[in-house]
This record gives structure tokens, C-alpha cells and sequence, in this order.
């Protein structure tokens, strides 16, 4: 009984719609005209459509740069507010803030930092001799200027680092230091495999997001105002899968792209169980 409510919440608005976007993917459903049954048409067109390659390689790539460096940046900061005395809760809710804004805004905020004529982000580099690329209009800097993005919202994993290292048992940097290690070995051979179980989670969460990432890249280059001058280099898999649905009126195609994209996240996920654990340090694990 007390499952009940989250029980027929996820059967009515997850594994309903679920469902009923597998047997779309076998119709051209489009919303307009008359439904019938392609049978695996709709995959075999994913195979023979080259912005869906496309869209898939930019996602790819868009992924490895934001996973790693995000988490790169989250650990850090997490290491400096473990460090924090008495702000600890002010610099931990300024921290965590930009997760609680929309990513539209946040996009649309950045466009103009981004700017490669106006942008606050040259002007700065500029005080210091760089000139600074056209980060939204270069093909080259597209990617990384969405990862860049996104690293405004990695509060959620900043906190949860930050939870994990202060569970670090203190007698373990005390035994280190007392062994003469410094403070890098007492990272690397102390907190990291510590704290190796909220990294394994957050790599894991934050890889598929990567994957389904789409309201950054959709603002930011496909507006209104940007459609003009959209590039397939900033074409990412789920900006694909919302113009075939919802501007070429493609039900059947868009649901056979939504369920290539669960198996490619399903896939990677199982990648990364299977190599990851055996890298995190689990308590009382004997192995």
C-alpha cells in the first residue's frame, strides 16, 4: 500500500509510454495521417540515415569530453569545501544553486558569455592576450562549448562527493601521514578508493544524462534564432529524435531513435558495471 502511488505512477507515465512508443517504432505513425505497420522499416532506416550517425558520434563526443572533466571539477571543488570551516553551508548552497536553474536559462545565459564577437568569456581572455574562438559558431568549439555548459549544473555531484569524503574515517589520513605520505598520496591511496563508490555512481548517472542531453544544445543552436545558422557538427541525438517527432511528424521513426538510444545507454551502462566495479572499494569486501 505504501508503494502503491510510486507504483502507479511509473506504470502510468514510464512503462506505459514505454511501451507504447515500441509498438510506434514499428508504424509511421505521424500524428496526421493514417497509422499502418512498417515492420523493422523504421530500424532499417536508422542504419541508412546519415545524420543519425551524425547525431550519435556528436553525442559520443559530447560525452567524453563533459563525463571526465566534469568530474574532474566536481571532485576538486568537493575537496576545497571538505576544507571550509565555519561558510561551509553558504559556499555549499552557492554550489549547489545552479542546479535548481532551468537549463534553458542557463543556456540562453551562456550564449551571450559565449558570444565570440561580445561574449564576457573573450573579453576576459582578451585582458590576458588570447584571442578567444567563436565558441557557438566554430564547428571545432561546439562540443566543448556545450560540456562547458553543462558543468554549470554539477551541484548534485559536488554535494555528493562532498557527503562521501566526509565520511573518509579521519584514523586512515592520520596512519598515512604518520607513514610519511603527503597529501597527493593521501588522495590518490585514502580518499579516492574511499570514495570510489560515489564516483562509480556518479559516472555512471552522469554518462547517461550526457547521452539524453538535449535542452542545452536545442537552445543554444536550435532556437528560434539559431536555426539559420544550426550546424550538423552541434546536432546531438536527442535534438534529432525532437525534429523528426515534433517538426517532420515522424511518431514511428522518432520511437525507433528513442529505442536505439535506450540500448546504446543500456549497453554502455552494463560496460561500465562490469568494468567499474572492479575498481570501487566496497566495505567489508573480502575479494
Amino acid at each position: 500500500m505504501f508503494i502503491a502511488p510510486w507504483v502507479v505512477g511509473f506504470l502510468v507515465f514510464t512503462a506505459g509510454p514505454m511501451l507504447a512508443s515500441l509498438v510506434l517504432s514499428f508504424t509511421d505513425y505521424s500524428l496526421v495521417g493514417q497509422t499502418r505497420g512498417v515492420g523493422a522499416d523504421n530500424y532499417r532506416q536508422l542504419l541508412e540515415d546519415p545524420r543519425v550517425a551524425q547525431s550519435l558520434l556528436n553525442t559520443f563526443v559530447y560525452a567524453a569530453l563533459f563525463v571526465p572533466v566534469g568530474t574532474c571539477v566536481a571532485l576538486g571543488l568537493a575537496m576545497l569545501l571538505a576544507r571550509v570551516g565555519r561558510a561551509s553551508g553558504f559556499f555549499r548552497t552557492a554550489f549547489y544553486l545552479p542546479e535548481m536553474t532551468p537549463a534553458v536559462a542557463a543556456a540562453a545565459l551562456f550564449l551571450l558569455l559565449l558570444n565570440g564577437q561580445t561574449g564576457l568569456v573573450n573579453t576576459v581572455l582578451g585582458w590576458f592576450g588570447i584571442d578567444g574562438p567563436n565558441w557557438t559558431t566554430d564547428p571545432n568549439w561546439l562540443k566543448p562549448s556545450l560540456a562547458m555548459v553543462s558543468l554549470w549544473s554539477m551541484g548534485g555531484t559536488i554535494v555528493i562527493y562532498l557527503a562521501a569524503i566526509k565520511n573518509v574515517p579521519r584514523q586512515l589520513y592520520e596512519a598515512a601521514q604518520l607513514d610519511g605520505a603527503g597529501p597527493v598520496r593521501r588522495f590518490f591511496h585514502v580518499t579516492l578508493p574511499m570514495i570510489s563508490g560515489a564516483v562509480f555512481f556518479t559516472v555512471i548517472t552522469n554518462t547517461i544524462a550526457a547521452l539524453q542531453m538535449f535542452d542545452q544544445a536545442y537552445t543554444m543552436f536550435y532556437g528560434p534564432q539559431q536555426k539559420a545558422t544550426a550546424s550538423d557538427e552541434s546536432l546531438v541525438f536527442m535534438v534529432y529524435l525532437f525534429q523528426n517527432a515534433f517538426q517532420y511528424f515522424k511518431m514511428g521513426y522518432a520511437s525507433a531513435m528513442a529505442w536505439l538510444l535506450f540500448v546504446i545507454i543500456l549497453l554502455i551502462t552494463l560496460v561500465q558495471l562490469r568494468v567499474g566495479n572492479r575498481f570501487v572499494h566496497y566495505e567489508g569486501d573480502q575479494r
